[in-house]
C-alpha cells in the first residue's frame, strides 16, 4: 500500500498544482473520490476548510485532509489508467506545450504516465538522466532502431552543466520533437511508446496472437494473449474489448512442450491447480519466447519477487542512492581533507614564516657576527701593529739607551784612569813637610768637593740604571732627566777641569814647598820626623773606598788601616835603622 499510495501522490501533485488555488481542494478531492471508489465525505471537506477556501496555503493544508479522508480508504479496486487521465485532464491543458509535437495527446498521456513511474521520489517531480536514457532505449528498441549513445552523451551533458533532470513537460517535448527518434513515422513512434506503457505501467510481460484450444469444443480458436506478473488473459482481438477470459498463475504453475499433433505445430502445455491449457504459437520462436516468459513469471510467483521492469528500476534507485551517498560521503571526506590541507598549509606557511624569521634573525646574526670578527680583526691588527710599533719603538730606546749607558759608563771609566792618575801624582805630595796644614786645608777643600760630586754622579749613574727599568710611560721623563744629568755631568767635568786647573796649581805650590821642605830637611830632623808622623793629613782621600775610615784629631784620615800599619811599619824600621 505504500508503493501504491506513492505512485498516486505523483498523479494527484500535477493535477493539484494545475488547479487554481481558490477551488483546488475540493474540486480535486471530488474527482478523486469518484475514480479511486471512496466514499465522498463533502462534511470532512468543509469542516476542513471551513475557515478559508484557499487549499493548500490554508491554515491545515490539504495534505492532512488528502491522506486522511482519501488514501488510506483506497483498497485497490479501481482503473489506475482511469485516475491516471482524471489527473493527466486536469493538469494537461494548463502545462503542455502549444507547438505542434509529433506524437498524439494519447502518447503524451502515455509519456506522462511512464514519467510519473520512473521519476524521483521528491518534489517537484524530475526524471534523471540515468531513466530518461533508460525510456528512450527502450522507446527506441521498441521502434527497432539503433540507440545513438554518442548522441545521448552530448545532450546528457548539457542537461548536467544546468539542472538535475526534466520535468515531466520537457520529457514530452523532448521525445515529441523526435530527437532520438529521426527518420521514424508517427504511427511507429505511438505504437512504440504503446509498448512501453504496457510494460511499465500495465505490467504486460509479453503479448501476441496464439491458437487456444477450448475446454468444452476441443476446438481451436485465434486469442490475443496477455502476460501480467500473475495472470494470463486472451481476448478475441488486441484491441482488448472483448475478454474470453484469464489464466490464474501462481507457484505451482508449470508449462512444457508438447509434440506436433493433430496437424497443429508448436505446441506447448500449461498446467495450472484447475485446468490445463494447450496453446500453439505461430512459430517456434514464439513458442519458445512463450514458454520462457511464463516459467519467468512463475519463478518470479514463487521467489515473491516484483516484475523486471519494477525490480530493475528499483535497483536502479537504490544504485542511484547509494552513488549519491557515495559520493555525498566522498564529498565530505573531501571536505575534511579539504579542511585538513588548509589547516595543513596554514601550519606549513607558520612554519615556513617561522623559519624565514629564524633565517632572517639567523642572518643578521651571522651579519652582525662577521662585521663583530671583522672589527675585532681590524681592532687586534690595529692593536698589534700598534703593539709592533711600540715594541719597535722600545727596541730602539732600549738600544738609545744602552748606547747612552755605556758611553756613560767609558766616560766614569775615564774619570776613574783620571782619579788613578790624580792620585799617582798625590803620592807624590806625601813627603811636603812647610805649609801642610794649608795644603791640607785647600786639598780637604776640594776632596770635599770632589767627593760631593763623585757621590752626585754616582747617585745618578744608579738612578740612570733604575731609569733602564722603568715602564714606557716614565721613558720620557727620564730621558728628560737624563738630559739635565748630562748637562749636570757637564757642568761637574767643567767643575773637575777647574779643580785639575786647582790642583796643577797647588802642585806647583807643592813642588815649591818641597823645595823649601828638603831646604828645611837638613836643618832639623825633628821636623822630619813630625811630618813623617803626620804625612798621611796631606794625602788626598780617595772617592768610593769602601774600607772603614780612620778618625785623627783632625777628622776623617786620609789613609786606610792598613796603610796605616804599613807605615808605622815602615817609620819603626827607619826607626831602628838610625839607632
Amino acid at each position: 500500500m505504500v508503493g501504491l499510495k506513492e505512485e498516486l501522490l505523483k498523479s494527484i501533485w500535477h493535477a493539484f498544482t494545475a488547479l487554481d488555488l481558490d477551488r483546488s481542494g475540493k474540486v480535486l478531492s471530488h474527482n478523486l473520490c469518484t475514480v479511486l471508489n471512496v466514499p465522498h465525505d463533502p462534511v470532512a471537506l468543509e469542516e476542513h476548510f471551513r475557515d478559508d477556501d484557499e487549499g493548500p496555503v490554508s491554515n491545515q493544508g490539504y495534505m492532512p485532509y488528502l491522506n486522511k479522508f482519501i488514501l488510506e480508504k483506497v483498497q485497490g479496486n479501481f482503473d489506475k489508467v482511469e485516475f491516471n487521465r482524471m489527473c493527466w485532464t486536469l493538469c494537461a491543458k494548463k502545462n503542455l506545450s502549444k507547438s505542434p509535437l509529433l506524437i498524439s495527446d494519447e502518447d503524451a498521456f502515455k509519456v506522462w504516465v511512464i514519467f510519473n513511474f520512473l521519476s524521483e521520489d521528491k518534489y517537484p517531480l524530475i526524471i534523471v538522466p540515468e531513466e530518461i536514457e533508460y525510456l528512450l532505449k527502450k522507446i527506441t528498441e521498441a521502434m527497432g532502431a539503433g540507440w545513438q549513445q554518442e548522441q545521448f552523451d552530448h545532450y546528457k551533458i548539457a542537461l548536467n552543466s544546468g539542472r538535475e533532470g526534466l520535468s515531466v513537460w520537457e520529457l514530452i517535448d523532448l521525445i515529441g520533437s523526435g530527437q532520438f527518434s529521426k527518420g521514424m513515422d508517427r504511427q511507429t513512434v505511438s505504437m512504440a511508446i504503446n509498448e512501453v506503457f504496457n510494460e511499465l505501467i500495465l505490467d504486460v510481460l509479453k503479448q501476441g496472437y496464439m491458437l487456444k484450444k477450448g475446454h468444452k469444443r476441443k476446438n481451436w480458436m485465434e486469442r490475443w494473449f496477455v502476460l501480467k506478473p500473475n495472470i494470463i488473459s486472451y481476448y478475441v482481438s488486441e484491441d482488448l474489448k472483448d475478454k474470453k477470459g484469464d489464466i490464474i498463475l501462481d507457484g505451482n504453475c508449470c508449462v512444457e512442450a508438447l509434440p506436433d499433433k493433430d496437424g497443429k505445430k508448436c505446441l506447448f502445455l500449461l498446467k495450472c491447480l484447475d485446468k490445463t491449457f494447450e496453446i500453439s504459437a505461430s512459430d517456434k520462436k514464439k513458442k519458445q519466447e512463450w514458454i520462457q516468459a511464463i516459467q519467468s513469471t512463475v519463478s518470479l510467483l514463487r521467489a515473491g519477487s516484483p516484475p523486471p521492469h519494477k525490480e530493475a528500476r528499483q535497483k536502479r534507485k537504490e544504485l542511484r542512492q547509494k552513488l549519491l551517498a557515495e559520493q555525498e560521503e566522498l564529498e565530505r571526506q573531501m571536505k575534511e581533507l579539504q579542511a585538513a590541507n588548509e589547516n595543513k598549509q596554514k601550519e606549513l606557511e607558520a612554519v615556513r614564516k617561522q623559519l624565514e624569521a629564524a633565517a632572517a634573525r639567523a642572518a643578521e646574526e651571522e651579519k652582525k657576527r662577521l662585521q663583530t670578527q671583522v672589527e675585532l680583526q681590524d681592532r687586534f691588527s690595529l692593536e698589534l701593529e700598534r703593539e709592533k710599533m711600540v715594541r719597535q719603538k722600545m727596541e730602539e730606546q732600549v738600544a738609545q739607551k744602552s748606547s747612552e749607558l755605556e758611553q756613560y759608563l767609558q766616560r766614569v771609566r775615564e774619570l776613574e784612569e783620571m782619579y788613578k792618575q790624580l792620585q799617582e801624582a798625590l803620592e807624590d805630595e806625601k813627603q811636603a813637610r812647610q805649609d801642610e796644614e794649608t795644603v791640607r786645608k785647600l786639598q780637604a777643600r776640594l776632596l770635599e768637593e770632589e767627593t760631593a760630586k763623585r757621590a752626585e754622579l754616582e747617585k745618578w749613574h744608579l738612578q740612570q740604571q733604575q731609569t733602564i727599568q722603568m715602564t714606557e710611560a716614565e721613558k720620557q721623563e727620564l730621558e728628560n732627566q737624563r738630559m739635565m744629568k748630562e748637562q749636570a755631568l757637564q757642568v761637574a767635568m767643567q767643575q773637575l777641569k777647574q779643580l785639575e786647573l786647582e790642583r796643577k796649581e797647588a802642585l806647583e805650590q807643592y813642588e815649591e814647598v818641597k823645595k823649601k821642605l828638603e831646604m828645611a830637611a837638613n836643618n832639623t830632623k825633628s821636623w822630619k820626623d813630625k811630618v813623617a808622623h803626620h804625612e798621611g793629613l796631606i794625602r788626598l782621600i780617595e772617592p768610593g773606598s769602601k774600607n772603614p775610615h780612620l778618625i785623627t784629631n783632625w777628622g776623617p784620615a786620609a789613609f786606610t788601616e792598613a796603610e796605616l800599619e804599613e807605615r808605622q811599619r815602615s817609620w819603626k824600621g827607619k826607626k831602628a835603622t838610625s839607632e
